[in-house]
């Protein structure tokens, strides 16, 4: 099958965007801490993305994910079909190639993935809201190793969460207090090797779109292809080094701060080679479903935007979910 052609509408250039070391903020005195909220703050704010490398989620926590992963999409199509769940929004389990698409897009993204969401006792309030998590019977590590890449991620999640907020001058716990047992996603990404699926003309990886979510970290991935859209409207491709994490900001954590830290249009494109795959795991950091977001106080006044109107996080992802394909899927 011959590979679509990836059209661009701003020129692609090479570059790098912030990096910054974790051990700053977790082992560093009170200036270096404060260097390090400056930093993640200005970056988000002029990026939209950056580097992140000196985290806590080691190769013993991602490599065991990423096997699992791929022995999940190496199975056969009626296999992986088995667990994808009708009518779910595609919440948990298998969501098949070509489903998904972005906002305002309707060709199709060239992939298939996985969800797992947060685990919660049956005693939880959210218990009922959350729906459970499926795990492949046939890859036996697939449980325990994307539970455990969930909660490295969760834990460098709420760090960030908090530097953020102090980047804004909120209080410290102003963006983990709604995300405390939130509704994050650890998707696993395949994107299959070109000349074994079918592509519609102009279609790609991923199309150009913004995260739904508070922010992404996304922890390596198998190859290239990210780019990102510049704020002078130039296409970065993006490459992290091993072991670094990628982070950028989502349309929710624009929505609270009336666009001062704004979403980042991205995509993935096509390889030259079409017999290449890649796989890619994503942590999408959401609030609870009930949580308000509210722009922030210090995100309002003279010169701001118009805030928007409070919603609650449940209402503003179904309304997205909607805009992607996956709303009543």
């Amino acid at each position: 099958m011959t590979q679509a052609p990836e059209s661009h509408a701003a020129p692609v250039i090479l570059g790098t965007i912030p990096v910054v070391d974790m051990r700053h903020w977790t082992a560093g005195d009170d200036a270096t801490r404060a260097r390090f909220i400056q930093d993640v703050g200005d970056a988000l704010k002029e990026y939209g993305f950056l580097r992140v490398r000196g985290h806590a989620v080691v190769p013993g926590v991602i490599d065991p994910a990423y096997a699992a992963a791929r022995a999940f999409f190496s199975l056969p199509e009626a296999t992986k079909q088995s667990y994808c769940v009708r009518g779910g929004g595609g919440e948990r389990g298998y969501t098949p190639f070509g489903a998904e698409h972005a906002k305002d897009t309707p060709t199709p993204d060239l992939k298939e993935f996985w969800h797992t969401g947060r685990e919660v006792s049956t005693d939880h309030p959210l218990s009922a809201v959350y729906p459970p998590n499926l795990w492949p019977s046939q890859v036996a590590a697939f449980q325990p190793s994307m539970l455990a890449m969930y909660s490295a991620l969760e834990s460098v999640a709420a760090d960030m969460l908090e530097v953020v907020a102090r980047y804004l001058g909120e209080a410290p716990d102003a963006l983990t207090s709604i995300a405390t047992d939130g509704n994050s996603i650890l998707r696993a990404l395949h994107y299959p090797p070109l000349h074994d699926v079918e592509v519609a003309e102009g279609a790609v990886r991923a199309a150009a779109h913004e995260d739904i979510n508070l922010i992404t970290l996304l922890v390596t991935s198998s190859h290239s292809g990210l780019e990102i859209l510049r704020r002078d409207g130039a296409w970065l491709a993006v490459n992290a080094e091993p072991g670094e994490i990628l982070m950028d900001s989502g349309d929710m954590l624009g929505r609270i701060t009336n666009n001062l830290i704004a979403a980042t249009t991205h995509r993935v494109v096509n390889p030259s080679e079409d017999r290449s795959e890649r796989f890619s795991m994503p942590f999408f950091v959401h609030p609870r479903p009930e949580a308000i977001l509210r722009v922030f106080d210090s995100c309002r006044g003279e010169g701001m935007p118009e805030p928007a109107a409070d919603i609650t996080g449940y209402s503003f992802l179904q309304e997205r979910l909607k805009e992607i394909g996956l709303g009543n899927s």
